[in-house]
């Protein structure tokens, strides 16, 4: 067992540590947007629209309103609707099915592989029909899905690739980051991610002109020209504030990637020995860590007792999306995805954030270690 700190606390995570770090930064970024009332758009987007996709190595990036507007766009943009079928996972924010439905078209859910928590390209081979459109692997806690695989099946079948890229920033698969595998890609700038906004946030990438160009007109009622309306679009601009904060984060991304490594790497060796499940990470991938999960049994206990302990946990995703009450009408059962099923009623995710401490790490591994015990 691991000393550590009577009462001492870990809390899940902690925004308000990274403010205090970069306290003056953002309030002269913000200052800078309302100088010149750029609030909508304006420099502050162009000059994080330019950086991310260099960041992502893309040719181009799409300031957004948020992750789920800019899978919307992603389906909208490669001419998805009606009678066309996604294949994605269910291990995953409803909002990666919303935009399926919201262009028309059918999801169609492939299990995951139990190793990784990500979508399982053996399921997917499975899934595929004459009406298959596209693909979404989500690259889900940060941790990239298995895109080779998938890109071979795609021009095999014909498909396009979408990545959800949400919880992903700077992850990268065979020496290349996410965003760029596919068609185009979503990244969510919420808060809480490992690039997150002070609201809501998001974007798309992609190398395709014409996708990026056509997204941008969506974005502001499918405008091309000022109130020229080439489309019936959408509201969802970017806000020059949450650009300005992106501005200021972006800088720090890869030193705070490194601390989530590093912690998570720590965790890995605590909990080595431990009743826990933790997901793999491919040789060929780099993972950001989003998110460190840890699956247990009895989750529910195993969460309450390390409360007791001061170490707060939280659950990504408690119930699989294709078991959701919204979804009923796509017709899948309990026993449909049964390692989806069983990941959703075991995973638990740990405290991690890159301003928390090593300390706490120890505590919080050493305290889990403690309930679920190890193997006799």
């Amino acid at each position: 067992m691991v000393p550590t700190k009577a009462n001492l606390t870990v809390p899940y995570f902690d925004l308000t540590a990274q403010y205090r770090d970069l306290r003056d930064e953002i309030r002269d970024a913000i200052d800078r947007v309302c100088s010149k009332a750029a609030f909508i758009l304006g420099e502050e987007v162009e000059r994080f629209e330019q950086a991310f996709a260099k960041y992502c190595g893309v040719k181009h990036c799409v300031g957004l309103n948020s992750g789920t507007s800019a899978l919307h766009l992603a389906m909208l943009a490669a001419g998805i609707g009606p009678g066309d079928e996604v294949i994605t996972t269910a291990n995953t924010f409803i909002a990666t099915v919303e935009a399926i439905i919201y262009t028309g078209a059918t999801p169609v859910f492939a299990d995951i592989d139990p190793a990784t928590a990500n979508i399982d390209p053996e399921k997917i081979e499975q899934a595929i029909t004459k009406r298959t459109r596209a693909v979404i692997p989500v690259h889900l806690y940060g941790r990239p899905a298995n895109v080779e695989a998938i890109t071979r099946m795609a021009s095999d079948h014909r498909f396009l690739i979408i990545e959800d890229a949400c919880q992903a920033h700077g992850a990268s698969f065979q020496g290349k980051r996410v965003g760029g595998f596919g068609h185009s890609a979503a990244f969510s700038f919420y808060p809480g991610k490992n690039l997150g906004a002070y609201g809501e946030g998001g974007a798309l990438t992609t190398n395709d002109d014409e996708v990026a160009k056509l997204a941008r007109a969506l974005r502001s009622h499918g405008e091309t020209v000022r109130y020229i309306h080439k489309y019936v679009g959408y509201n969802y601009r970017m806000d020059g504030f949450q650009a300005a904060v992106l501005n200021v984060k972006l800088k720090h991304l890869d030193e705070w990637t490194s601390k989530r490594q590093a912690f998570s790497s720590l965790y890995g060796e605590l909990l080595a020995d431990a009743r826990v499940d933790l997901p793999q990470d491919s040789p060929e991938a780099e993972c950001v860590y989003h998110l460190f999960v840890a699956y247990v049994e009895d989750r529910d206990r195993v969460r309450a007792a390390l409360q007791e302990r001061g170490v707060q946990t939280a659950v990504h995703y408690p119930k699989p999306v294709h078991l959701q009450e919204g979804l009923e009408h796509l017709g899948y059962k309990e026993g449909s995805l049964p390692n989806t099923e069983r990941a959703c009623q075991r995973v638990m995710s740990m405290p991690l954030f890159p301003e928390m401490t090593v300390e706490q790490v120890r505590h919080a591994a050493s305290s889990l270690r403690e309930i679920v015990g190890t193997p006799s």
